[in-house]
């Protein structure tokens, strides 16, 4: 018998294992892949090692800017990249494992499902044996898998999903990606410093659609500096295989055309695994492909708790593992506090990074808020001369009454770096004059924000 079964390991599932361990409970874990989930093998930590190495050939190929010559460089080796990548993710993968056992958490191999209220059923993958789990309480964490549309049929060599496209055997002469949400337009990064010719097709007349129209709009500027071709405001009709290429049928603002390409990548967005866990017998509630929850992660069914993709939350590594710590709290009887959505960070890693919290211009104006918005370039700023990355930018959006920050919006080298402090200054209530107001070392990224503050007080020094 255990206080606490978790199905699924990843960011929220290992991390609410870990608390509830902590909090002296007895603890069970199942999970049918991989330690860490998608975050760890297949997407975040995975992804930006490849974009580390394409970031050290761009400095590479453009060395001479620094000052420096060197001869001899040819072309990246991909076979190693992705040996580079998978080895990191395989080392997070077994940080994981040593984290369960320290933390003294049963780990169970195998598809966990719900055979009843206080019930999970393993079903092993190695000899299809079932065992049974008793507990009082259930947390699903199953994460979400690449969503597949009709029009794009997965084939794993000529279409494919993200899967496939951080495991690459060579650089593709050419390549189609669809959507260009974070995944795809990370992918269209990647690939373009690595030599292959990108089309990025979105279907909505901005790339980035949930980003502020700003950053979308500079950011399409730099793709096409990168030569990604942009289709915009562009349906898939079609695709199909012919001659070892990808042909896809698109139809946009100059009607029908077709775009080919050595391979065609699918990056229109998730699935959450919800299937085969017994939510429908159980009478779990359900909407639009989530699980509903209240503000402690609880489901309409005593006992069953839900975090992570699988719930109509961001679906984001960080706000799995904070609905972990708050959902393990709450059933531990700490009172923990809610978690406010309003103030999630969130990146995109392309070259140059973005990284936003809280609402956007257009999120403001439509809540009835009167903006003050301040704006500092980096072309301004000293130390990003020096490191030879100008591009990008601060953008702050206060409300004109309250004088409180509302969105923060970063484009720039390293700007992840950079969004904890807006972010703590969202969450606190902080003002425009108390941002202007921090002494920030000099000469360093981040005092752009103490100059964006500023600048929305009509007090900008340097802009």
């Amino acid at each position: 018998m255990y206080d606490i079964v978790i199905i699924g390991s990843g960011p929220g599932g290992y991390v609410a294992a870990i608390r509830a361990s902590q909090l002296g409970k007895r603890v069970a874990l199942v999970e049918r892949a991989q330690l860490g989930g998608v975050c760890l093998n297949w997407g975040c930590i995975p992804t930006k090692a490849l974009l580390k190495s394409a970031e050290v050939y761009n400095h590479i190929r453009n060395a001479s800017d620094y000052g420096i010559d060197i001869a001899g460089i040819t072309s990246p080796d991909m076979s190693k990249i992705t040996a580079r990548s998978r080895s990191i993710a395989d080392t997070m993968s077994n940080g994981v494992a040593f984290l369960l056992k320290k933390n003294r958490i049963e780990l169970f191999e195998g598809t966990g499902s719900i055979k009843r209220p206080g019930v999970v059923n393993v079903r092993s993958g190695a000899d299809n044996s079932d065992i049974e789990l008793q507990a009082e309480h259930i947390i699903l964490a199953t994460g979400a898998r690449p969503r597949e549309i009709p029009a794009l049929p997965f084939d794993g060599e000529h279409i494919i999903g993200y899967h496939s496209a951080m495991t690459p055997d060579h650089t593709p002469e050419s390549m189609i990606i669809v959507g260009s949400g974070a995944i795809g337009c990370e992918f269209a990064c990647f690939y373009a410093m690595m030599g292959t010719k990108v089309t990025l097709i979105e279907y909505l007349p901005n790339i980035l659609p949930l980003c502020d129209e700003e950053v979308s709009r500079y950011m399409e500027r730099i793709f096409r500096r990168m030569k990604i071709n942009l289709l915009t405001g562009t349906s898939v009709r079609e695709a199909k295989v012919a001659g070892g290429r990808c042909v896809v049928e698109v139809e946009g603002k100059n009607g029908t055309q077709r775009v080919e390409a050595e391979v065609a990548l699918s990056a229109v967005g998730i699935k959450s695994n919800i299937e085969d866990l017994g939510l429908e017998t159980l009478g779990v509630r359900i909407e639009r492909d989530k699980i509903v929850v209240d503000s402690y992660c609880r489901t309409n069914v005593m006992g069953i708790y839900a975090i992570g993709d699988i719930i109509p939350t961001p679906a984001l590594a960080h706000v799995a593992s904070a609905e972990a710590i708050l959902c393990v709290e709450a059933i531990c009887g700490l009172s923990p506090k809610p978690i406010d959505y309003t103030v999630i960070p969130a990146s995109v890693y392309t070259f140059p990074e973005i990284s936003l919290v809280g609402f956007t211009e257009r999120e403001a104006l439509v809540k009835g808020h009167e903006l003050r918005i301040g704006r500092f370039p980096f072309t301004a700023s000293g130390r990003a001369a020096a490191a030879g990355e100008r591009d990008g930018f601060v953008k702050l959006i206060f409300d004109v009454k309250s004088d409180k920050l509302l969105g923060a919006h970063l484009v720039g080298a390293e700007v992840s770096e950079m969004i904890a402090e807006p972010t703590i200054a969202g969450a606190m209530g902080m003002k425009a004059s108390d941002l202007a107001a921090i002494i920030h070392s000099h000469p360093t990224m981040s005092e752009s924000i103490m100059e964006a503050a500023a600048d929305a007080l009509g007090e900008a020094i340097h802009k």
